[in-house]
């Protein structure tokens, strides 16, 4: 890859703790757009179509499945039966976008005194922690005692309890009625793992993927338990065509997929506003001559993205960092036609990158953007006061913040979705920007711009399955072998705080650190301690923080927002993060909060610094991949170490180890709608 080099020599300590949270102006933006994704939802509920139409052609289990089906939109107990396979239900044309008003951000009801109340009282009898007792209040609502007393499974809808937590929970409350084929458990089961599959990324599972884990459970029964859970309306259950039916009297094949109502109906949501942008032609906003214009003023792949925005409705944009050049030309056209044009990115640390690309105050966090608190508000109709919207980091796009964007578009409307398809997908579920490359339902427009020098080399090897020995003749890439936990510990906070800025005059604050996961020996918790010791000594005197700390602050799961303490009072830890103060209260920062100078490479995706310290100790095998290793060293702008201890595995998983798949549904619910599929 490069010419080694071992520095000089640092020292150690210890400590770190979790992340997520909450503050003003991010916080809000973050409820704001829940809110406008619980309503979509209770919308989508109430535009449900009656019973699954299928052929009269079908026996087997694929019968029983429709039969069950129908007997559950029926309001009976469907017989039970082995889902496999059945015939698709047939897509409906997609419904006319149902235009909201502006939302005005409002923090979480607090539960009721009583409800808490009782529910501290069910969770005592239960011998569960006091701890749960407000998650479970609002996870549960109003009734959520009479939930657990019920059901005492119901637990498991609470953020972070596990089944063998639940299952003593029921022994306790319940006694010996509380067994392993309890039908209230296999349900409560069935809905665990399809959020546990939502949270790695699924929309859907194949039921005997579903079945298989509810057997390493436990469950006696598997298949009643998902049968159960779709007759209670706790999941829904679906059937796409697979491939072509063989001949006129041949079944056409399909696969049986369950899944979680709000995943289901946000992809649906999603296919029908991606279906209208690609249909309905794009505003008449200016002649055509003023974009050719335009594209013929650009360069390159920046001209290619022009011409294909000027003309169609959703247009899809890859490339790295150097690329950005080309949305932002793009923005800059559209500004100079007179166009309400806008880009939006995932954090404030992506908005300040790409603002300083384009002309006038036109970039907006994505969450900003939904909510109104950034951007420029919405029309009266209640859709986005946009002509052009240019989304970067698209790979990023989860299937509900995807469907909230696209259904918040106006008629004429045309929507960019730029990033990097080498980096890791989003954290939460879907793959819409791979799903949408693979289904080539729109222009394409891939950059011809590559990232520059030895870095920008690497980094373009990597995508295509490379491990490159590349020079490196300013030492932008450096190579550090190590044998064992400790001694990559011990290089790292070397690195950082004395080589880097002694070498390249990059101070320790502007070089972050990137390893595999949270927990082991040289997780983010054991090199935040060393590091903290290192470069902020301190007793911690706040949660275990101190002013100039490094910190890692998460608004929402999944999204994470570096930054740094500056203090602390009665209301909470006050954070600077990309230039806006944030307050996290004092009993959110336990599970908010972290120390932030070695990340993950999901919570460092869409940030770059000019120095990265990239971490593999030999337990971090398991966790590599191409995607995980692209996105790390892709995190450097002048320099890269790699602290390297999984010998001949990096180039392994380099060449042999793809991202992990995904089950969704987009392709699935495009095709149909798209011009030409019902030739």
């Amino acid at each position: 890859m490069s010419t080694p080099e071992t520095p000089e020599e640092p020292r150690s300590a210890d400590d770190g703790t979790p992340a997520e949270g909450a503050q003003v102006s991010e916080a809000e933006a973050e409820l704001a757009a829940q809110r406008l994704e619980r309503e979509r939802i209770e919308r989508r509920k109430a535009e449900r179509q009656g019973p699954i139409e299928a052929g009269a052609k079908l026996s087997g289990t694929a019968a029983d499945l429709l039969a069950a089906v129908r007997a559950v939109e029926s309001g009976e107990k469907p017989p039970a039966t082995v889902f496999e396979e059945a015939r698709p239900a047939p897509r409906r044309p997609a419904p006319e976008p149902v235009r909201r008003a502006p939302v005005v951000p409002e923090g979480p009801a607090a539960p009721a005194e009583g409800t808490v109340g009782e529910v501290q009282e069910v969770l005592t009898r239960g011998g569960a922690p006091a701890a749960l007792t407000a998650p479970a209040a609002a996870a549960l609502g109003e009734d959520a005692a009479d939930l657990l007393r019920e059901d005492p499974w119901q637990l498991l809808r609470v953020p972070g309890v596990r089944p063998e937590q639940a299952d003593g929970f029921a022994r306790a409350l319940l006694g010996g009625e509380a067994g392993p084929d309890d039908e209230r458990r296999g349900r409560a089961l069935t809905v665990w793992l399809l959020e546990q599959a939502a949270a790695a990324g699924h929309t859907v599972l194949e039921t005997a993927a579903l079945t298989e884990a509810l057997g390493r459970q436990g469950v006696p029964g598997p298949e009643d338990a998902v049968r159960n859970a779709i007759a209670e309306g706790d999941v829904l259950v679906f059937q796409d065509a697979v491939g072509e039916a063989v001949g006129e009297d041949e079944e056409q094949p399909v696969r049986v997929l369950v899944g979680l109502e709000r995943c289901a109906l946000a992809e649906e949501s999603l296919a029908d506003g991606l279906a209208r942008l690609i249909n309905s032609a794009p505003k008449q906003d200016g002649a055509a001559e003023e974009w050719e214009r335009a594209a013929s003023a650009a360069e390159g792949s920046a001209a290619d993205l022009i011409r294909a925005a000027s003309g169609h409705g959703l247009v899809l944009h890859t490339g790295g960092e150097a690329a950005l050049a080309e949305p932002a030309a793009l923005l800059n056209a559209a500004h100079g036609m007179g166009l309400r044009a806008w880009a939006a990115t995932h954090s404030p640390v992506g908005r300040e990158r790409f603002a300083s690309r384009v002309d006038g105050p036109a970039v907006a966090t994505v969450a900003g953007l939904l909510s109104g608190a950034e951007g420029p508000g919405r029309d009266p109709e209640g859709a986005l006061a946009v002509d052009l919207l240019v989304v970067l980091d698209a790979p990023q796009l989860d299937v509900e913040t995807a469907a909230l964007l696209s259904e918040s578009l106006p008629d004429g409307a045309r929507l960019v979705l730029s990033g990097d398809s080498a980096v890791l997908w989003s954290v939460g579920p879907g793959r819409v920007f791979a799903d949408l490359l693979a289904a080539r339902a729109c222009p394409q427009i891939a950059s011809r711009r590559p990232d520059p020098g030895p870095l920008g080399e690497l980094v373009s090897g990597i995508g295509v399955g490379e491990l490159l020995q590349v020079e490196a003749p300013e030492k932008e890439v450096v190579i550090v072998p190590v044998r064992d936990a400790g001694e990559a510990v011990h290089r790292t906070v070397q690195l950082v705080a004395d080589s880097v800025p002694r070498a390249l005059g990059v101070p320790a604050e502007e070089t972050q650190v990137i390893t595999p996961g949270h927990g082991g020996a040289v997780g983010t918790r054991v090199l935040n301690a060393a590091l903290k010791e290192r470069l902020n000594p301190g007793p911690g005197r706040f949660a275990g923080f101190d002013p100039g700390d490094r910190v890692a602050w998460s608004p929402a799961p999944g999204r994470t927002l570096p930054g740094r303490v500056v203090g602390a009072d009665g209301q909470g830890l006050r954070l600077d993060c990309a230039g806006e103060t944030v307050v996290v209260p004092r009993d959110r920062v336990e599970q908010t909060v972290r120390h932030g100078w070695a990340l993950t490479a999901h919570q460092a995706v869409g940030a770059r610094w000019p120095a990265a310290v990239v971490v593999l100790p030999g337990d971090a095998v398991p966790a590599l991949s191409r995607p995980w290793i692209y996105t790390a060293f892709s995190r450097a702008d002048r320099h890269l170490s790699v602290v390297h201890g999984v010998d001949q595995a990096l180039q392994r998983a380099v060449a042999e180890v793809p991202a992990k798949p995904r089950t969704t549904r987009l392709p699935v619910l495009l095709a149909p709608q798209l011009p030409g599929a019902a030739d």
